[in-house]
C-alpha cells in the first residue's frame, strides 16, 4: 500500500471517528435562576459532571422565573427543548398535576445514601410530588440589629413584642408566613395553625395578633428590600430569605444576627420535562447530581440547606470565603429546632380567600 493510501485510509478514519464523537456528544439544556445560584450548581452538580462525562455539555438557561408558562407552550407546540427544570415546589406540583414533567421513582432512579438509607427516606416529608427531586431548603426567616436591641431576639415571638424590642419591622406583604407566626405567638399550637386558619375566626385571631405591630411595620414586596432596610438602619428586626441575610452577615459584615425559630421552609428542587429527547442521559445527570456528596457541595458556594439529611454532616467551608456553613443553614440541627415548611396544599385551597382577608385588613 503505497503512502498516498494509507493517507486516505486515515484521513477517513479520523472523519468516521469524528462523526462518531459528534453522534454521541449531547447537549443537555438546564433551566435554573441564574446568578448565584446557577453559578453553586455549575460549581457543584455541572462541572464535575462534565468533567466525567467528556461528551455532555451543559448548557444553562436562565427562564426558571417563567418556566411554567414556557413549558406549557413548548407542549403545546410539540417541541420541548429543555432537557431538565428547576423549579420551586409549589411549580413542580403543579406541573405535575398538568402532566407535563415525568413522574420519578425516587428509590430506583435517584442514589442511596452512603450508609445505604434509600433516597425517599433520606429526602423524607421533602418529596412533595412524585414528580418533583428535592435539592435544596431555603427559608423565610428574620434577621435583627445586634447593636438596637437590648439582649438577642430568640423567639419568633420577640417580633411581636414591642415593648422589649421597641422599632419598625419589615414584614412581607402577604398572609403567607405572616399569618402562621401571628397564630403561633397568639398561643396556637403549631401542629394546628392550619386547622385554626381554615377557618373566619381563625384568620381574623391572625390579623388581629398583627394589628398589635401593624403600626411598626414596613411592608416589603422584594427580597432584597429586608437587607436594605436593616443596612440603613430603617428597621430593628425584618423576614426575608436566609440567603439574603448571610450575604449581610458574612460578606458585608453588617451587625445582624439571624433568628431562625419557627422559620418557614420552602423547597427547590429539578422536574424532568415530559418530551425532553434526551431523558436517558438526564436521569444519569440526576443520579449524580441529587446524591449526598454533590448536595452537601453546593453548600460551598450557597447558604441553602441540602435537601438529604445524610447531606447535612458533610456541609464544610464556603469555598471562597472559608467559612463554616453549617451555621447559616437553615437545615442545619441547631437552627431547624422549630419550624414550619410551607404547607402548599392549604394555600393552593385558601390563598385566595385569605389574600383578599389580608388586603383588606392592611387598607383598615
Amino acid at each position: 500500500m503505497n503512502n498516498f493510501m494509507r493517507s486516505m485510509i486515515a484521513a477517513a478514519v479520523m472523519i468516521t471517528f469524528g462523526f462518531v464523537g459528534q453522534a454521541m456528544a449531547k447537549d443537555l439544556v438546564v433551566v435554573s435562576w441564574g446568578g448565584a445560584y446557577t453559578a453553586s450548581q455549575q460549581n457543584a452538580y455541572h462541572a464535575p459532571y462534565m468533567k466525567q462525562n467528556s461528551g455532555i455539555k451543559i448548557i444553562n438557561d436562565d427562564s426558571a422565573g417563567t418556566a411554567v408558562a414556557k413549558l406549557r407552550a413548548m407542549n403545546k407546540a410539540g417541541n420541548v427543548t429543555w432537557d431538565l427544570i428547576d423549579v420551586v415546589a409549589a411549580d413542580g406540583m403543579r406541573l405535575c398535576d398538568e402532566g407535563l414533567v415525568e413522574v420519578i421513582n425516587h428509590d430506583k432512579d435517584l442514589a442511596a445514601a452512603p450508609d445505604g438509607t434509600s433516597a425517599s427516606k433520606d429526602f423524607g416529608g421533602l418529596i412533595v410530588s412524585e414528580c418533583f427531586i428535592p435539592q435544596i431548603v431555603y427559608s423565610t426567616t428574620f434577621g435583627y440589629r445586634t447593636d438596637k436591641v437590648s439582649r438577642p431576639m430568640t423567639s419568633i415571638c420577640d417580633v411581636f413584642d414591642t415593648k422589649s424590642f421597641p422599632g419598625k419591622r419589615s414584614l412581607q406583604k402577604s398572609p403567607l408566613g405572616n399569618m402562621e407566626w401571628a397564630l403561633i405567638c397568639d398561643g396556637v399550637a403549631p401542629d394546628k395553625i392550619f386547622d385554626v386558619l381554615g377557618t373566619s375566626k381563625g384568620a381574623e385571631r391572625a390579623l388581629a395578633k398583627l394589628d398589635t405591630i401593624k403600626s411598626d411595620v414596613v411592608w416589603w414586596t422584594a427580597g432584597a428590600q429586608t437587607p436594605q432596610l436593616l443596612a440603613d438602619g430603617e428597621v430593628v428586626v425584618g423576614s426575608t430569605y436566609n440567603g439574603r441575610l448571610f450575604k449581610m452577615i458574612a460578606v458585608d459584615k453588617q451587625p445582624v444576627a439571624m433568628l431562625w425559630d419557627w422559620q418557614i421552609f420552602d423547597l427547590d428542587g429539578w422536574v424532568v420535562p415530559k418530551g425532553t429527547k434526551n431523558k436517558a442521559e438526564v436521569m444519569k445527570y440526576l443520579r449524580f447530581a441529587t446524591d449526598t456528596q454533590r448536595l452537601a457541595d453546593q453548600s460551598k458556594w450557597i447558604s441553602y440547606g441540602p435537601a438529604r439529611a445524610s447531606s447535612a454532616p458533610l456541609v464544610g467551608k464556603h469555598a471562597t470565603l472559608g467559612i463554616d456553613m453549617a451555621p447559616h443553614m437553615p437545615t442545619d440541627p441547631n437552627n431547624a429546632k422549630t419550624t414550619l415548611l410551607t404547607n402548599y396544599a392549604f394555600w393552593a385551597d385558601n390563598k385566595d380567600d385569605l389574600d383578599a382577608k389580608f388586603n383588606a385588613w392592611l387598607l383598615k
